[in-house]
């Protein structure tokens, strides 16, 4: 009888090894041709948490890889610390100073860079749009008014399970629909936009250093070149505008003085007073201490349009025309305009809040053995003023069915900016999303002890801690308020860049910063145009 080659190689294998191969259990697997694998018992519940941002990124830092699988679903792989986002885009900080890759999050961690473009929550699946072949540190995208995310091509579509889901997508700045925003406005949301707003800065510098002549811009046209415009007078405005001017006065200043005369920084807003979340006495300060720096605040005044300037300032230039309501048909000069107005609802919000969904209390459409209750068609519900997801105490997504009974959705949350919780509304800030992370890392982290038998105590609903609001005001001057204590000047100062480092998420980035601030400070900022 002919053997085939592998029975050849057995038989040259002594009788006792021959007898353990073949009753060996991967012999017995590949001969009965069953490749079923079992779920282990013992499996992690998975996390899928949408969003890298302050919301995002601190859960997935809190909640315990012992007991979850995390998952994180972002269309950038870093998270940004925003309230340095000003410093990187006038060149006082590196942008990789306030920068956290979410691969280095402790512990395993499972990412995928992409848009989360629907979601079914009967499936328990969210449709993934892949982005990570494009720019990470892309430009804000702002939805126009139908609410379509931009123009650009459609990624591939994945689909990523849950066991556990975390809403926290953020939003968008708002335009309010004002004429070329979009097309025309800088953002301050992400790294790419700092990078941007940098750029811009040193070349339209560079531009206005060119000798006056008929070739050349004229003396009118970098008055209009070196306007900066900052519409909106909140935090994110005000201290842009601050480093902006630390950066001209300091430093551009010294490499073309002559441009100087030149040089004018506005802040508009709609408001009667900048820094409303400040007292008046705090804000009055600000806008004193803005007045002795020259940069100049506009309050009500309302922006009605902003394109390009005529001729050759606007084709070659991109010198651009702010139409201001107070001015009537008189338009303003502007080389720059840096948008800061508010936010608005992230389109996934809109997407999956108008459609409804069929949620089965538990897994195979069976009724919840407790109540009864079976399947219920149900709609989100949105704050119609922010267009937000409302949540209960416990941040879980609320729901309402057609006969207008309430309901939440005990696998599905929402923190952060795209969150409204019931009769609490809380303002948008880094803070509030950050404690929201907190206290749901600590509810699902207690939760999985209690189903392991080991009981405690229930945590009770989300109370928002107010630490106080800072805000740079340039030359070493700030503000601070608090239910404790209200500071101003340069021990604001100090309180704000020490509040700022120890919140800093790395070690590493805890050293940078101020090894960074202090180059800048001897040797002045980066000017490198690159």
């Amino acid at each position: 009888m002919r053997l085939s080659p592998m029975s050849s190689s057995l038989m040259r294998i002594p009788a006792a090894r021959r007898g353990l191969i073949t009753r060996s259990p991967i012999r017995s697997l590949i001969l009965s041709r069953d490749f079923s694998f079992k779920k282990n018992a013992d499996a992690k519940e998975r996390v899928v948490i949408l969003g890298s941002g302050w919301a995002g990124y601190s859960l997935a830092r809190t909640l315990d890889p012992a007991q979850y699988e995390r998952i994180v679903i972002s269309p950038r792989p870093y998270f940004v610390f925003t309230p340095l986002l000003a410093s990187t885009s006038v060149g006082t900080l590196e942008f990789r100073n306030i920068l956290e890759p979410i691969r280095r999050i402790p512990g395993k961690i499972g990412f995928y860079q992409g848009w989360a473009d629907d979601i079914d929550f009967n499936r328990k699946t969210i449709k993934v749009e892949t982005n990570a072949a494009e720019e990470a540190a892309s430009k804000t995208v702002v939805p126009p008014p139908g609410g379509q995310i931009t123009v650009r091509a459609k990624g591939d579509l994945i689909d990523i399970r849950y066991d556990k889901l975390v809403i926290a997508c953020g939003a968008y700045s708002q335009t309010f629909g004002i004429e070329g925003v979009r097309e025309h406005a800088h953002f301050l949301r992400d790294i790419g936009d700092a990078r941007r707003i940098r750029l811009r800065v040193l070349s339209l510098f560079e531009q206005c250093s060119y000798p006056n002549g008929s070739d050349h811009l004229t003396v009118d046209d970098k008055r209009k070149l070196l306007h900066f415009a900052v519409v909106g007078g909140g935090p994110t405005g005000i201290e842009w505008a601050a480093e902006l001017n630390d950066l001209i006065y300091d430093d551009l200043g010294k490499m073309y003085p002559h441009l100087l005369p030149f040089v004018k920084i506005s802040v508009y807003d709609v408001a009667p007073k900048v820094l409303p979340m400040f007292d008046q006495a705090l804000a009055t300060y600000a806008m004193e201490h803005f007045a002795r720096q020259g940069i100049e605040v506009k309050t009500e005044h309302h922006l009605e349009r902003i394109r390009l300037a005529d001729g050759r300032l606007g084709q070659k230039h991109g010198g651009l025309g702010l139409k201001i309501k107070e001015y009537g048909d008189k338009e303003v000069g502007a080389g720059m305009v840096v948008w800061s107005t508010g936010l608005m609802a992230n389109p996934l919000i809109s997407k999956i809040a108008s459609k409804s969904h069929t949620i089965f209390p538990y897994t195979n459409g069976s009724a919840n053995p407790k109540t009864g209750e079976p399947s219920t068609t149900r709609h989100l519900v949105v704050d119609q003023r922010t267009g937000g997801l409302m949540t209960d105490g416990q941040l879980r997504a609320q729901t309402v069915t057609a006969e207008n009974k309430k309901g939440v959705m005990d696998d599905v949350f929402v923190i952060g900016d795209c969150a409204v919780i019931e009769d609490d509304p809380l303002p948008k800030t880094a803070q509030v999303a950050a404690q929201q992370a907190t206290f749901l890392a600590k509810q699902l982290n207690r939760k999985a002890f209690e189903e392991a038998g080991k009981k405690e105590e229930a945590a009770a609903t989300f109370k928002f801690r107010n630490w106080g609001t800072l805000t740079y005001l340039g030359g070493w001057k700030a503000i601070h308020q608090s239910k404790a204590d209200e500071l101003k000047g340069w021990v604001a100062w100090i309180v704000w860049r020490g509040a700022y480092l120890t919140k800093a998420m790395s070690w590493r980035n805890k050293a940078l910063v101020p090894i960074y601030w202090m180059i800048s400070w001897i040797f002045g900022r980066g000017i490198s145009r690159f």
